[in-house]
């Protein structure tokens, strides 16, 4: 094992978003020839993946104090969490029995099962949580390539209940400033959609089509996040499917005048939703969620069951009692050039993700070494 590329260390302090500290606390910490990705047990969120000797992290969000302030546990989300059973509130009798909004995940803490080590050109982790009121177990490994900008994550959920379940699982990875502003720009193979402030549509025949959707009485691009004159902070969700032959599911967030892209792709199967949260206050671009998973629909699970289906996709999973679902993810860091107009298309295979510019005229194209699949570990 190289101790100095890789290990589980207690940081004095660490900072997690635009001018603020957190305490001490154990991070799961693996560090490549070219990455640096660090997770914390405390809620097992990812609060950090950045180019190695750079500072700019992309998942350095974090809850604002008022809310977290009113949340029930003392770890609140951050950066790059994980909703688990559920994707939004729960029922009323489900918050009076203490479940909490997204679920037990983000707020457990999280046992590191195996610390970092290096073996066949990947550093590793393996972390696992318990939550009891859902009746799940989650066991997670961590994989950044040792000598490149990828890493994946693979998460195990067992059901450990003598019945059967309704759940979901959505992955939340959250950008918010420096990284988020003006200059940020998102993109997708997402295809109809649907607003969480309007009525859902009987079909996809006639939905909105990324990145186009009416909000607040206007049709808005969602490629960037436009700011108001509010005074209050301003919240909105949409929610996407992808065409039935896309295998693979991505989203990207580059900031040209940064010099950075972050990445994420993962098979539709495991993840056939992509949900878009973006959070301003007046002239503030303070947070932009882009979050994959089995759910598109932000309700409670009573409303998921009466519904079903929207979009031709399912809104909620079942997992059989004692039985396991394995679902796994890439993501990834780039270099782009200051000119840069953001991922027309997204390839992955032969070993390598491969980004095409969305650019009219002699698009260019960036390839990432990546030794690692998925659905077949």
């Amino acid at each position: 094992m190289n101790l100095h590329r890789c290990a589980l260390r207690l940081l004095a302090m660490l900072p997690l978003a635009t001018g603020g500290l957190v305490a001490a606390e154990e991070l799961v910490t693996l560090q490549g020839a070219q990455a640096e990705l660090l997770c914390a047990p405390a809620g097992g969120a990812i609060v950090a993946f950045r180019l190695k000797g750079q500072t700019l992290n992309p998942l350095n969000w974090e809850v604002p104090a008022d809310i977290a302030q009113s949340q029930p546990k003392s770890t609140a989300p951050r950066g790059h969490f994980l909703c688990l059973d559920r994707w939004g509130a729960p029922s009323e009798a489900e918050l009076k029995n203490g479940m909490p909004f997204h679920g037990e995940a983000p707020y457990a803490t999280w046992t590191v099962e195996q610390p970092p080590r290096e073996s066949a050109g990947a550093l590793s982790a393996e972390m696992s949580c318990l939550l009891p009121l859902a009746g799940l177990r989650v066991d997670r490994r961590l994989e950044l390539d040792a000598d490149g900008t990828v890493f994946r994550v693979t998460e195990r959920v067992t059901n450990t209940a003598r019945l059967g379940r309704v759940y979901n699982m959505v992955q939340h990875p959250t950008i918010a400033p420096p990284f988020l502003s003006a200059d940020t720009v998102i993109d997708t193979n997402a295809r109809e959609g649907l607003s969480q402030d309007e009525p859902p549509p009987t079909s996809r025949a006639g939905s909105p089509t990324w990145p186009q959707i009416k909000l607040r009485g206007a049709v808005r691009d969602l490629r960037r996040l436009e700011t108001g004159t509010e005074r209050e902070a301003v919240s909105d969700v949409t929610s996407f499917v992808f065409a039935d032959g896309d295998e693979w599911g991505w989203v990207t967030a580059s900031h040209p005048r940064q010099k950075l892209l972050i990445g994420y792709v993962w098979k539709t199967a495991d993840y056939p939703w992509l949900n878009i949260w973006r959070y301003r206050q007046g002239d503030k671009r303070l947070a932009r969620g882009l979050e994959f998973g089995t759910t598109g629909y932000h309700q409670p699970f009573p409303v998921l069951v009466r519904t079903g289906r929207l979009l031709d996709r399912a809104t909620y999973e079942f997992l059989d009692a004692n039985e396991t679902a394995t679902r796994s993810f890439l993501c990834f860091l780039a270099a782009i050039p200051e000119d840069y107009q953001g991922v027309a298309n997204l390839k992955f295979e032969q070993g390598e993700i491969r980004l095409l510019e969305r650019r009219d005229a002699g698009p260019r194209e960036i390839s990432l070494p990546c030794q690692f699949k998925l659905g077949m570990q």
